[in-house]
């Protein structure tokens, strides 16, 4: 039986949170102009930069003692975190939070389902009422549904699968051996975009789907400090994130990470003036709710 920490792990879950929350608003001020595909190339790079050279001077160790399952846990992660940040040029950050926050919802399931968790009337309510709550989410108000809406609720599918996968896969791994490895892979991934984007360019490019679309794009000043400030955010975000799921069970302190939700939707209204529609709000809080449940009824 693995030994917990149920305070430890709040506390450095919701410390990830609030940096993600705030460093990932940046994005609003290159989403119009640059490119998803450079912007991951190039904040990989950066983040690779400081954790190899922490590695360098003895700081911290990246020998992982189960390559495959490190990799394979991170591809999960690094695509849901795509899919989040491609989001975030064309949806609200408070939704696309809550979408991908999902997420606990399917850790619920997918326990049931492939590790033979028992859940009794209470979680499946909860996870029908989080449900509910993730279609209210994408359906915008005015009832003309896009396909894109539902993206965010696909990411937080496969960070269910990388959550649950933190503690099935990779007990005993170093945080910086799994940070590292979620931020190369996010990194492999922006750059093959990049590289085809640029190769084989798309034509008619808008400002609402440029931020996907395009490929290569002089970086400016903004974009490079806003990068940098994304990289660094990113890996002590990321860090303390899975810190805090090796602290505790991903059922219980995924309930932690509906501060996320907050967190976004506030710095947005304080940087960028966003607001959230009646419906998308009501879906919010039934997914907060449903988290809720099922953290209470999993201890």
């Amino acid at each position: 039986m693995q030994q917990t920490f149920p305070k430890l792990s709040m506390i450095f879950t919701l410390s990830g949170m609030f940096t993600l929350a705030l460093t990932d608003n940046l994005i609003v001020l290159v989403s119009q102009t640059s490119s998803l595909w450079l912007f991951q190339t190039l904040r990989g790079i950066i983040a690779v930069g400081v954790i190899l050279s922490l590695a360098l001077i003895g700081a911290v160790s990246l020998r992982a003692q189960r390559p495959f399952w490190v990799i394979l846990r991170n591809v999960f992660n690094a695509t849901a975190l795509l899919i989040y940040f491609a989001c975030l040029a064309f949806l609200p950050i408070g939704i696309v939070a809550a979408g991908f926050l999902t997420a606990p919802i399917f850790v619920l399931v997918l326990s049931i389902l492939f590790r033979g968790e028992k859940a009794g009337v209470w979680r499946w309510g909860a996870v029908t009422l989080g449900f509910v709550g993730a279609l209210m989410l994408v359906w915008p108000e005015d009832g003309n549904l896009e396909w894109y809406s539902a993206l965010p609720v696909l990411a937080g599918l496969f960070y269910a699968i990388s959550a649950i996968g933190t503690r099935q896969w990779c007990e005993g791994e170093s945080v910086w051996v799994m940070t590292f490895a979620y931020i190369v892979i996010l990194g492999l991934w922006g750059a093959i975009g990049l590289a085809v984007l640029t190769i084989w360019p798309v034509t008619n490019v808008s400002p609402e789907n440029g931020w996907v679309l395009r490929g290569y794009v002089p970086p400016d000043q903004t974009m490079m400090w806003v990068t940098i400030a994304q990289a660094l955010g990113s890996v002590f975000g990321v860090l303390f994130l899975t810190k805090g799921y090796q602290l505790g069970e991903a059922s219980y302190v995924a309930i932690n990470e509906y501060s996320m939700i907050v967190f976004a939707a506030f710095f947005a209204w304080l940087l960028w003036g966003q607001t959230l529609g009646t419906v998308a709000l009501v879906g919010m809080g039934l997914i907060i709710l449903s988290g809720s449940i099922i953290a209470v009824r999993s201890k």
